[in-house]
């Protein structure tokens, strides 16, 4: 694939990550998960596992210590496969308290598979390592 269809595709992805986050910053549960496949699967930060879109988007349902959270993933690398539709990204997540400008809660690093279905780039695969805590998030259960 030639250098610049790839970059066009790094962009959708790019911009299909930043449209998730804006989903999520507004609450809009539905819309973030519109950006997963049916049978996406995550590793959260502190080690739980979910499979499933209905599961991953339930999630968002429940905090922790009923405080209202927003995830943001931050991409600092984003590569497109020249032979599959599959791309990989990773970058930086953070939980905020609140909104997206809130005060971090835990941040770390994360990692994604996206796979492009019908003209769309999907993400299929998440993982979060949770890396520095701040305030009262340290209380928070680790599953090693």
């Amino acid at each position: 694939m030639p250098h610049e269809l790839l970059m066009a595709e790094v962009e959708q992805v790019r911009q299909a990550r930043l449209d998730q986050n804006r989903a999520m910053a507004v609450g809009d549960a539905q819309l973030a998960a519109s950006f997963w496949t049916d049978d996406v699967t995550l590793r959260g930060g502190l080690g739980s596992s979910v499979a499933g879109k209905d599961a991953y988007r339930a999630l968002f349902d429940i905090a922790p210590n009923d405080q209202s959270f927003i995830y943001v993933r931050e991409p600092d690398c984003i590569e497109i496969s020249s032979d599959w539709p599959l791309a990989y990204e990773s970058g930086i997540w953070t939980a905020r308290y609140g909104s997206a400008e809130g005060p971090p809660a835990i941040t770390g690093r994360y990692s994604a598979q996206w796979v492009k279905r019908d003209g769309h780039w999907l993400i299929r695969s998440e993982i979060f390592v949770a890396i520095t805590c701040h305030d009262d998030a340290s209380v928070w259960p680790a599953r090693p």
